[in-house]
C-alpha cells in the first residue's frame, strides 16, 4: 500500500500537479515576544504538526486588535521565528481595520501596525502585519523535474468546480520543504477549494 501511495504521488508530481493547502490567519513569534505575551520562560506546545517539516500548530492562542475590530483565539505557528509576523487575509484586514500589504512571508517591508494580546501582556507592533503572497513550497528534486527556479512566479490552475487560475504564484525551493501550494481563505473561497484539491502548474512561466 505504501508503495502504491508513493507511486500515485510521484505520478501526480510529474504531471505538474501540486496539492493545495489553505492557510488561515496566524502569528509567528520571536522568543522575546512570546515571553511578553505568555510570561517569562514561556514555550510553544505542539498541538499537531503541519505539512512542512518541523512546523506545528501550537496550543497557545492570541488576540489580534486593529483600529476597527479584533480577532480572538488566533493560531500561533511554531517554532519561534527571528521576527514576529502576523499573516492575514484581505477580509481579515477589512474587519480589523488593518492596511496590510501583500508580501512574501518573511518580508516585512512596509508591513502594517497591529496589536497582539496575550494572557500576560500586549505587543503594539509597528510593521508586522502582512497579507501573505500565495506560494509553492518545492523540494530541489521536484524543482529539477518541473524545471522550476527559486523566486520565479508561475501560474497555477486550481482543479475544482470553480477552476480559477492564480497568475502570480511564488516558487520557494528548500530541501526541508514538502511539495505544497499555500493560499489563504479568501483565495480558497474564490477558487472553490474544499478538502483535497490539486493545482496544475502552468508550463509557461509568468514574466
Amino acid at each position: 500500500m505504501k508503495q502504491l501511495v508513493e507511486k500515485v504521488i510521484e505520478t501526480i508530481t510529474n504531471a505538474g500537479l501540486v496539492e493545495v493547502e489553505v492557510s488561515a490567519r496566524h502569528v509567528h513569534l520571536t522568543k522575546e515576544d512570546l515571553e511578553i505575551l505568555f510570561g517569562k520562560g514561556a514555550v510553544l506546545h505542539e498541538k499537531r504538526p503541519l505539512s512542512q517539516k518541523g512546523q506545528f500548530l501550537s496550543e497557545e492562542r492570541v488576540n489580534l486588535i486593529g483600529s476597527k475590530g479584533r480577532k480572538d483565539r488566533v493560531a500561533i505557528l511554531g517554532p519561534e521565528r527571528k521576527a514576529t509576523q502576523v499573516e492575514l487575509s484581505v477580509s481579515d484586514c477589512v474587519e480589523l481595520g488593518v492596511s496590510a500589504p501583500l508580501r512574501e512571508s518573511g518580508n516585512l517591508t512596509g508591513a502594517a501596525p497591529i496589536q497582539i494580546e496575550g494572557p500576560k501582556g500586549t505587543l503594539n507592533l509597528k510593521h508586522n502585519a502582512i497579507v501573505a503572497h500565495n506560494h509553492i513550497h518545492v523540494t530541489p528534486d521536484v524543482a529539477r523535474k518541473l524545471d522550476l527556479t527559486d523566486g520565479e512566479h508561475v501560474g497555477v490552475q486550481i482543479i475544482s468546480e470553480r477552476p480559477v487560475v492564480f497568475e502570480d504564484v511564488v516558487i520557494r525551493i528548500n530541501d526541508q520543504f514538502r511539495f505544497r501550494m499555500h493560499i489563504d481563505f479568501d483565495e480558497a473561497n474564490a477558487a472553490g477549494v474544499r478538502g483535497f484539491t490539486l493545482g496544475r502548474i502552468m508550463r509557461e512561466k509568468m514574466t
